[in-house]
């Protein structure tokens, strides 16, 4: 890997270190997988092309399908997974499948405190609050994004 694609993907390691709380293996592998080539990477090429041990591949590749933002795939006659960056990732993540789930464990909070004052339930119901403002526009943004990227890939072939 030449020393601008490792300062790429070892910045990326870093953002996701300090911005999200996630091992900087898992933010390299990530990056690493947004410009390899072949698309497609074992877990041995993975660990080759970032100097890693199978354990932090391993770990990495498993947090980021977890989060749906990485694909395993079994290939028919082979015997080793590929990973690769799921398409339409970042439009799955705005939809956030978790909402739901999320709302659910808060009107958990807010019926255990249904009796309580209002001050008490204040910050579930500005969660509760937030989540249903997201929920209302979560679907247009994802409209929005796809149409501008229609319109930015489309000028892009134009040129």
């Amino acid at each position: 890997m030449d020393d601008k694609l490792w300062q790429f993907v070892d910045a990326n390691g870093e953002l996701m270190s300090k911005s999200y709380g996630l091992p900087r293996m898992t933010g390299r592998v990530l990056a690493w997988l947004l410009v390899c080539d072949p698309p497609e990477q074992t877990a041995a090429e993975l660990a080759e092309a970032l100097d890693a041990s199978k354990g932090a591949i391993s770990g990495a590749t498993g947090m980021l399908v977890r989060s749906r933002l990485v694909d395993r795939l079994h290939i028919r006659g082979e015997r080793a997974d590929r990973f690769r960056f799921r398409p339409g990732a970042w439009e799955e993540q705005l939809r956030d499948p978790g909402l739901e789930q999320s709302r659910a464990v808060i009107a958990m909070g807010l019926d255990a405190l249904a009796g309580e004052p209002a001050q008490r339930r204040t910050r579930l119901e500005e969660i509760d609050t937030f989540y249903e403002w997201w929920e209302s526009r979560v679907l247009s943004l994802v409209d929005e994004f796809q149409e501008y990227k229609r319109s930015k890939l489309k000028r892009r072939d134009d040129d």
